[in-house]
């Protein structure tokens, strides 16, 4: 199911404005189809049970193709990033840290022809970075202080849903990553459709209050 809704947001990207211009052979899915199989073939399980997938994914492509992709990489970069997530839900996998995927050139590469390189990457130490990205898709950084969501208007991330209280969770740093913890709101807080009292948060996982959802992105 993941794929072919991954199948068709990939070529939305290469429709309407990019349509008469984008007449690479290589076509935006058969990258996610190759990063997947990576994730899948990949894949180990550490010390203690629980199943890990490569992280970091670099794309590497001919010429020709890179100046075609170029205008579409940032939409493309994020697309790709996004199924990494949505597959490791699908299939249990964790992240040593943030999914990031990189865009090369190499011109001894010909017209359709790409390499895929996957590796499993440790996220920095310290409190890393991370972002919010918000039910209307504006992306907040977190840089360090907590950040409080509800619908009280001194909350930092503001939801007006009758169901949400003024505060009613919080998104605080915890160890090297971010947590996000329940203020006893009234109709609790879930992550990725679980009830949750506190939970520390991996890349991707999205957070729901009320009936909004806000997606954390590390790094």
């Amino acid at each position: 199911m993941g794929l072919k809704g991954f199948e068709r947001r990939l070529e939305r990207l290469v429709e309407g404005a990019f349509a008469r211009a984008f007449k690479s052979s290589l076509r935006p899915v058969e990258l996610g189809r190759r990063l997947i199989r990576e994730m899948d073939d990949q894949r180990t399980v550490n010390v203690q049970g629980q199943v890990a997938a490569p992280n970091h994914f670099t794309i590497t492509l001919g010429s020709d193709d890179y100046a075609q992709f170029a205008e579409i990489e940032e939409s493309l970069v994020r697309a790709l990033a996004e199924e990494a997530r949505t597959h490791a839900r699908e299939e249990g996998y964790g992240f040593m840290g943030p999914v990031e995927v990189l865009i090369r050139r190499d011109t001894d590469l010909g017209v359709g022809s790409f390499s895929l390189s996957a590796r499993f990457k440790e996220g920095a130490g310290g409190t890393s970075g991370g972002t919010l990205v918000l039910p209307d898709g504006t992306r907040l950084s977190l840089t360090g202080g907590a950040v409080v969501i509800g619908r009280g208007t001194d909350a930092a991330v503001r939801v007006t849903d009758s169901s949400v209280s003024r505060r009613h969770a919080e998104v605080r740093p915890a160890g090297a990553g971010w947590a996000v913890v329940d203020l006893g709101s009234t109709n609790g807080t879930r992550v990725n459709g679980m009830p949750i009292t506190e939970r520390k948060l991996d890349d991707g996982d999205v957070i729901g209050v009320g009936d909004a959802t806000l997606r954390f992105e590390a790094g």
